[in-house]
């Protein structure tokens, strides 16, 4: 189950001790503003931790500290361009630059680094996904969370005098006197790193980048010196990544949207994409983005805009053609459908896969028997795999409906064998018994589906229609009624049995809106035209 909440109303060290007291596993997402961090856990210990556009400083992290040579990281560099699924330690690892202790040492300080940095976040609003794990290829590692709490904790204390004194990491600071020749003078390892690079031109994140150390140390150091009064404040630069520049504006929409889009949170990320499209409208990636999150939201005919704008004057990827298949088919354009997937079988798209598409696309023509072939020709060519639920949930209707009710029942109970919980093969599998006359056991099935999220909102229909039949008029208008608020185009059947329900209970005016939307569904039920007849002669109590 997700949890979330907003920063202003719990800490995000709150979050992270509870998470870690209840040994969890997933993705902890954290949004400031235009900011995006996140933290991944696993058994309550953190694993993997990153915020967007704070750059990956791994390789001069490693130079400054004497850990390996600029030449080593050249190297490395240049390979990495030649390999881009590479990542750079695993690739200074390999060339024998760096060992596999040293690598996990540094990537535990930037992951510190990360979640000391979001620590001070409070504002913005935050998200856990449980069992979300990090993207392939991301190198984890194992960090007490109770650990990071107390030292994070110690750090904010500190940031809240430190802020005061050194605000941004744009100021540019130097020395008034060296304190090198001070008697009694204490320095520490840090001021020995930063002192010769405060000379009134660089900022204090070019000292960052060019010590080696962390920002957190640099400026505690800084401050220091100020309060002894070794240094001064003397200017500020223009922050490199403010505003929404040409060249580098649209990129950060982009980036900001991923992290989005990886963690779920797909409102965010359209938004994010969306500016990107304004800066730059062409984008392909972007446009394939945008059609998965409107696919997913249901959205058929705002995903076909940017499938055909993403087909327009380009030879379409085999995945895009099938998404503009599954578009075209939401909408009830079958033909054009059955067109787009044969355009992507001729685009090199494994026929395998097509197969599961054109028979889920033919059953939804109305001719389960073609349905049954396509199924059956996808089983026949997938033995060694095992189908994924939609097989199962879609070969269950066609079997039924092509007059097979054994083939049906026998699909159904291998899959529910292998996916127990799925909402869309229970309830599939309960019309069956129910057409068997086993109302019992269909109703049973029903109630199972209602229980799993998400909730198929045609579980809660035929929970209705069984309760209609046996009188239990309460019981069905509580089905009806959160099945249309799940599903609000569900059908006009449960916006007629509704209206019929609202009548017998005497509220007229309701009767008449439901008849009325059940007649925009399906224009051509003449029980609700009757019904809306009856009602317009009959006069009002």
């Amino acid at each position: 189950m997700a949890i979330e909440g907003s920063l202003a109303e719990v800490s995000l060290a709150d979050i992270c001790q509870l998470l870690a007291m209840g040994k969890k596993t997933g993705c902890l997402t954290v949004t400031d503003r235009s900011n995006f961090g996140y933290v991944y856990f696993e058994g309550g210990r953190v694993t993997y931790a990153s915020i967007l556009n704070r750059p990956d400083r791994l390789g001069e992290l490693l130079v400054r500290n004497d850990v390996i040579g600029r030449e080593d990281l050249s190297q490395a560099m240049e390979r990495q361009a030649h390999e881009p699924g590479k990542r750079l330690g695993e690739l200074l690892v390999a060339q024998g630059s760096l060992s596999e202790e040293e690598l996990d040492r540094f990537i535990t300080i930037q992951i510190e680094e990360a979640v000391y940095h979001l620590f001070t976040w409070n504002e913005g609003s935050f998200h856990f996904d449980p069992e979300q794990r990090p993207e392939q290829g991301a190198r984890k590692v194992s960090i007490n969370a109770e650990s990071l709490l107390l030292e994070g904790a110690r750090r904010v204390d500190e940031w809240s005098l430190i802020e005061k004194k050194v605000p941004s990491m744009d100021l540019v600071f130097a020395l008034e006197r060296d304190p090198r020749g001070e008697e009694g003078m204490e320095l520490t390892e840090e001021h020995h790193k930063i002192l010769p690079l405060l000379d009134g031109s660089r900022t204090v994140r070019e000292v960052v980048e060019e010590s080696g150390l962390v920002e957190f140390e640099v400026a505690k150091a800084i401050y220091g010196l100020l309060q002894a009064g070794f240094a001064q404040r003397v200017g500020q630069k223009a922050s490199e990544t403010s505003g929404d520049d040409e060249d580098g504006g649209a990129q950060q929409h982009v980036n900001l949207a991923s992290a989005y889009y990886r963690a779920g949170m797909m409102e965010d990320a359209e938004r994010e994409y969306l500016r990107a499209l304004e800066m730059e409208p062409d984008q392909p990636e972007v446009r394939r983005r945008l059609a998965l999150i409107c696919l997913k939201a249901s959205r058929p005919q705002d995903a076909l805009e940017h499938l055909v704008a993403l087909a327009h004057g380009r030879s379409p990827r085999p995945g895009t053609l099938r998404n503009l298949a599954l578009a075209l088919e939401s909408l009830g354009r079958h033909e054009e459908a059955a067109e787009a997937l044969d355009r992507a079988l001729k685009a090199g798209a494994p026929e395998h896969d097509l197969l599961l598409d054109r028979g889920v696309l033919e059953l939804k023509r109305g001719a389960p028997g073609r349905a049954r072939e396509f199924f059956r020709r996808y089983r026949s060519n997938s033995e060694q795999v095992t189908p994924p639920p939609i097989y199962y949930a879609y070969g269950i209707l066609a079997e039924a409906m092509d007059g097979n009710l054994d083939g049906a029942l026998a699909l159904g109970r291998e899959g529910l064998s292998r996916y127990p919980g799925e909402g869309p093969i229970l309830v599939n599998l309960g019309a069956v018994l129910e057409r068997r006359g086993e109302t019992e056991a269909a109703e049973a099935l029903y109630l199972r589906a209602i229980a799993e999220s998400p909730t198929p909102p045609q579980a809660h229909k035929n929970l209705g229609d069984l309760a209609y039949r046996r009188g239990d008029q309460a019981s069905a208008r509580a089905h009806y009624e959160r099945a249309v608020r799940l599903e609000p185009a569900l059908g006009d059947d449960a916006y007629l049995k509704l209206g019929n329900l609202a009548y017998k209970e005497g509220e007229r005016d309701r009767a008449l809106g439901l008849w009325q939307r059940a007649l925009e569904l399906n224009p051509q039920n003449e029980v609700v035209r009757t019904n809306l007849e009856l009602m317009a002669a009959a006069p009002e109590s």
